[in-house]
């Protein structure tokens, strides 16, 4: 029996190899290049074209520098770039992460008449040589809104390493780059892996304090205060006075055709709508106050009639509308 078994199996294998066929893994070695194909008169060469040709090895220049590949992506989305100035300070703002800004920044820079002098993913400086007095440094941050980028540039003195205050050269380069951008944008898509610490960088973060919401902000006074103003405006939220001095702008809303939640935050109120809205007082007035603390600014929410909850939901519609 044992002996029958033995013989099934090396007829199992020797089947195998026949069905298989012989070893022919080195027969390409023995392969030669036969001359080309002789046509008839009356036929012409195939048009093709050759996507691998030979090059002759005793031409190439042992000191030949290879070009950089340009990273190119695709993507089908659509992202807002602007450029804004609060004051002398400008900067360009972008609907997507740091990490997908930063190719398409770097890229910019490389196909420029300027040479980059240091490109730094993990802290998103890039430096350009300028002209012979001054450097150009592109800084590529996360935005204030989640999944954003700002990006500001600056002119430094080479010799002493400030920055010159030159708003129009400033202005004039940073059009540039949001038309680079905008015609950019929409065919560049996926991270750059070396730039991924700058998506964590955010600039606008939640924390709780004495179980209320804080939002904490990495803007100084005035930007913060600009970033309020213009969320509010954008979720709809009307503003009946302000105190710049203290920091508060004084928000009321007034219950009109029993609008709840979606009313205040200008939105629709559907009878269809089975979600709960917060329904508030007929008068809900509420605090916005911005502190500024340790080159960081922070916004609180508190509502006249002590209503924890809706301050809750009044702040984090304003979180939403920040950018």
């Amino acid at each position: 029996m044992i002996i029958f078994k033995y013989f099934l199996l090396l007829f199992i294998i020797s089947s195998c190899s026949l069905i298989g066929g012989p070893d022919t893994k080195y027969e390409f070695l023995e392969e030669q290049i036969e001359e080309g194909m002789a046509l008839p008169g009356s036929l012409d060469d195939l048009n093709t074209e050759n996507h691998y040709p030979v090059i002759d090895v005793e031409g190439i220049d042992n000191n030949i520098e290879v070009p950089k590949p340009r990273q190119i992506f695709a993507s089908s989305g659509n992202s807002s770039v602007q450029l804004r100035r609060l004051g002398e300070l400008m900067w360009i703002y972008i609907e997507t992460l740091p990490s997908t800004s930063w190719p398409i920044s770097k890229n910019y820079w490389d196909t420029s008449i300027y040479q980059v002098i240091n490109a730094n993913p993990n802290t998103g400086e890039i430096d350009i040589d300028f002209d012979q007095e001054t450097k150009l440094m592109m800084k590529i941050e996360h935005g204030i809104k989640e999944a954003s980028t700002e990006i500001f540039l600056y002119q430094i003195d080479k010799n002493n390493g400030t920055i010159q205050s030159n708003p129009e050269l400033i202005q004039n380069e940073m059009g540039k780059i949001v038309e680079y951008f905008a015609e950019s944008i929409n065919n560049f898509s996926g991270t750059s892996l070396a730039a991924q610490n700058l998506n964590e960088m955010k600039k606008a973060n939640i924390f709780s304090e004495d179980g209320k919401t804080v939002i904490s902000l990495d803007l100084n006074f005035d930007r913060a205060w600009s970033s309020v103003s213009k969320a509010l405006t954008e979720a709809n939220i009307v503003t009946n006075d302000r105190d710049r001095t203290n920091g508060v702008f004084f928000v009321s809303y007034a219950q009109e055709d029993e609008r709840g939640l979606f009313g205040l935050f200008g939105g629709r109120n559907s009878s269809n709508d089975n979600s709960q809205d917060i329904i508030f007082s007929e008068e809900s007035e509420f605090e916005i106050i911005i502190t500024e603390e340790n080159n960081k600014t922070y916004v609180r929410a508190v509502s006249k009639n002590g209503n924890i909850e809706d301050s809750e939901q009044l702040l984090s519609k304003i979180n939403e509308s920040l950018s």
